[in-house]
């Protein structure tokens, strides 16, 4: 995450105790970073989940619990639905039992 083109991230964001910290310092991070891709919402989000993704097993019980509930304090932070996600409608008919 260092060599990130997405992102300027604050140090040690990712160890912090608190949810709503977390969500404040990407935030702050997506809106002022001139090197982001995309919405700001969705670089923070996008940061997140690689964090959560990239630790695998080694992230801590806790920590992780910690980084799953800054998602919806991020999703507050934006103004969107807490724990929405993208949900695609099946664009085909569902197949018949029978052939």
């Amino acid at each position: 995450m260092r060599t990130s083109n997405a992102l300027d991230l604050e140090h040690g964001v990712f160890t912090k105790r608190s949810p709503r910290a977390i969500a404040r310092s990407l935030k702050r991070s997506a809106e002022h970073s001139r090197r982001r891709k995309s919405a700001p919402f969705r670089s923070a989000m996008s940061m997140l989940n690689f964090h959560i993704n990239r630790g695998g097993k080694g992230l801590s019980r806790s920590q992780r619990e910690v980084l799953e509930r800054a998602k919806g304090e991020l999703r507050k932070l934006y103004g969107r639905k807490p724990d929405a996600r993208k949900t695609h409608a099946r664009t085909r008919a569902p197949k018949s039992a029978s052939r």
